[in-house]
């Protein structure tokens, strides 16, 4: 006679946070594959700079305050970031609201910041390689910004509907978890855009 073993899962739970979600390594992965984005960006950049006597080529070096501005908020919006990250853990409805409230007003103000910098980086996209690449870096680190101060906005809406359920508290850790990818990215691109002209 033939036995057939079935288990019941009704049970067990239908989120996790961290490893334990799907969504996590749907991140992981994006992030492996936009680190590698950057890599090649700062090589090109890396590789222009090795190659030309004189940098910048034909422009001034950005002004500084944009970005070192951008730094500071960047280097401060991890101390929310985490709070948010904690109350989500908790399943804290309130608090997480609270926090991806003070993230969307965050990642707005830093896209209006990274506005100026594109107007002070003293060079045009066409004008030479410098400008290119410059532009180029700072254009591929703004869409990740962008995208995800999109999802941050998004999941805000979200915790304020029905769709605010156990699940949502998942995202929004992912969410913390990027939004700190994207301020460990930005570092050496500071470096790169705003003090290599410099050296």
């Amino acid at each position: 006679m033939r036995q057939t073993i079935v288990r019941s899962v009704n049970d067990l739970p239908t989120y996790g946070f961290g490893s334990q979600s799907g969504p996590w390594w749907g991140a992981m992965a994006f992030i492996a594959l936009e680190g590698m984005g950057f890599a090649v960006a700062i090589a090109a950049y890396l590789y222009l700079y090795a190659v030309n006597p004189k940098w910048p080529i034909s422009s001034a070096p950005p002004d500084l305050w944009p970005g070192t501005l951008e730094t500071a908020i960047f280097l401060l919006s991890v101390i929310p970031n985490e709070l948010t990250n904690r109350v989500a853990h908790r399943l804290d409805l309130r608090g997480v609201r609270i926090g991806l409230i003070v993230m969307s007003v965050i990642g707005v103000g830093l896209l209006v910041v990274r506005g100026f910098s594109f107007a002070h980086l003293n060079t045009r996209w066409d004008l030479d390689a410098y400008g290119s690449v410059v532009w180029f870096v700072l254009g591929l680190h703004t869409t990740h910004l962008a995208t995800d101060v999109v999802d941050t906005i998004v999941l805000t809406i979200l915790m304020f509907t029905r769709h605010a359920t156990a699940r949502r508290f998942s995202d929004v850790t992912d969410n913390a978890f990027y939004w700190n990818f994207v301020v460990i990215a930005w570092l050496p691109l500071y470096l790169l855009l705003d003090w290599i002209p410099r050296l």
